[in-house]
């Protein structure tokens, strides 16, 4: 071999490690997929100009082994928009993203993704205080299984999002253990379009809003409407955030909010709520709100991280809760630490209309929550099938490898993960039977039974669970007695 062809041969197999060297870890991860492989989705996008407040373009490509994609295709690409969400999460080097996905020319494009649901617009859920990664994930499914719209929608009654496990890469980079989410909307909940007529009149019909943070708008003894000289012209209002129709902020639609803040303030007396207070919100999905947040001890809600949504105004004004981000629950708390505290069936004792609903017991509230804990504590609630959905996500996390690379990658940043996801799962179900059991005792009831109340001498004061008190009023804690035969709510 003369010189210049062994200086070639040399150059070729110098360039040729090069380009193996070069296979990013999104190409080498695709070419290793097997059917225990979470899908992959790789963003395309300069990341320095990813922001909160405005979508960047980018392309999002989407891989699964299983190819749920749309046509049954193994690699699906977009244009998309994409930014950053959340608030404090935003401090963490691991963040979340919104992704809105468009045509050739910019326009909305929508498309069933994973075959989770049609819609443009998804969210990629970093998770990254969860210390299982799977908090949020497993309450939705939890709620979806509980609780529906109280009207037909065109997705089964769904009030609550779906999503899937998936590895998220940047650039070809692997970024970490995702959740690939809907989101709670217009078009997921049902609700009617605003109407604009020739002349541009705009009549607003379906109304979503979602409370934003922990302010004097949030707890009942503080709630407030409107004042003269403030601002209705944004989408944000009073710790509130106009979801829908977030194109037409005005008076039409934070007017609503403000007389339902109205109505469930002190200016409403006791006996006009009573008698009003079905014809602004649905039984049927406060119960069930109240019974998902205390089994799953759900702490940074209500209404902070909470979706209120009426489907048409102009026809009533019945409002329905739709939870949102429940990473602070099943003994975790907002910052990542453990929160080993279990609930207090009366902890909503200074937020409407949770307060009066209980502490009154309005057209039998608290009994029906008690019936509701009574029976699907053997059912949604049960330990069965709590721990077989934490055991499902934790098999897919460790079998893909998933979770490996999430603890090599985001350990300690922000919090301590386990090597295995097993590990901290232990702790989780724990806390979710010591739990339980918490809510039996509080709610009177065992084994479904609520604990028989044994006629009382006039004055005697019984707990909740039948026990006699021997104490004075003054003396007892806040919380439900049975006072002369009559049950009570003590909030002192």
């Amino acid at each position: 071999m003369n010189k210049h062809k062994l200086f070639l041969y040399i150059i070729l197999i110098f360039w040729s490690n090069i380009a193996f060297a070069a296979k990013s870890d999104f190409e080498t991860l695709k070419d290793g997929l097997d059917i225990n492989s979470l899908p992959l989705i790789n963003i395309t996008v300069s990341v320095s100009s990813v922001n909160k407040d405005s979508y960047v373009n980018g392309t999002i490509e989407i891989v699964d082994f299983q190819k749920r994609n749309p046509d049954s295709q193994f690699a699906v690409k977009y244009s998309c928009l994409i930014k950053y969400r959340g608030a404090t999460s935003l401090s963490y080097n691991k963040k979340s993203f919104s992704v809105k996905l468009v045509d050739n020319i910019g326009n909305k494009l929508d498309s069933e993704i994973l075959g989770l649901r049609e819609d443009n617009s998804w969210i990629l859920d970093a998770m990254a205080i969860d210390r299982i990664r799977m908090r949020n994930r497993v309450c939705f499914d939890l709620w979806n299984q509980l609780s529906k719209t109280p009207y037909a929608t065109n997705y089964g009654n769904r009030n609550g999002t779906v999503g899937m496990f998936v590895e998220v890469f940047l650039n070809g980079k692997y970024h970490g253990l995702y959740c690939l989410t809907d989101k709670v909307n217009r078009q997921l909940l049902g609700l009617k379009k605003a109407d604009t007529d020739k002349n541009g009149n705009v009549t607003v019909k379906g109304l979503l809003y979602k409370g934003k943070t922990w302010d004097e708008g949030i707890y009942s003894s503080y709630l407030r409407s409107y004042k003269n000289g403030e601002r209705t012209d944004t989408v944000r209002w009073n710790t509130w955030e106009l979801e829908y129709p977030d194109d037409y902020p005005s008076d039409k639609t934070w007017q609503p909010l403000m007389d339902l803040i109205d109505f469930c303030s002190s200016k409403t007396t006791n006996d006009v709520f009573q008698n009003k207070w079905q014809t602004w919100f649905y039984m049927n999905n406060l119960v069930e709100y109240y019974i998902m947040t205390m089994a799953l001890n759900v702490g940074d809600n209500l209404y902070k991280n909470t979706f209120l949504s009426t489907v048409n105004i102009t026809k009533n004004h019945l409002y329905m809760i739709t939870p949102w981000d429940m990473d602070a629950s099943l003994g975790g708390a907002w910052d990542g630490k453990h929160n080993e505290r279990y609930s207090n069936i009366n902890t909503y004792y200074n937020r409407a209309p949770f307060n009066r609903l209980v502490s009154l017991n309005l057209d039998g509230f608290v009994d029906k929550a008690k019936s509701l804990w009574a029976d699907v504590s053997a059912s949604v609630f049960s330990i069965e099938n709590v721990n077989g959905i934490l055991d499902n996500y934790a098999d897919m996390l460790e079998k893909s490898g998933a979770w490996q690379r999430e603890y090599k990658k985001w350990n300690k940043n922000p919090v301590e993960l386990t090597e295995s996801v097993y590990e901290e799962l232990d702790y989780v179900k724990r806390w979710y039977k010591g739990n339980r059991e918490n809510l039996f005792t509080q709610f009177g009831i065992e084994d479904g039974v609520t604990f028989p109340f044994i006629d009382s001498p006039d004055k005697a004061i019984y707990d909740i669970r039948g026990n006699r008190i021997h104490q004075e009023l003054y003396a007892l804690p806040r919380g439900f007695y049975f006072i002369n035969n009559q049950k009570v709510f003590l909030a002192q």
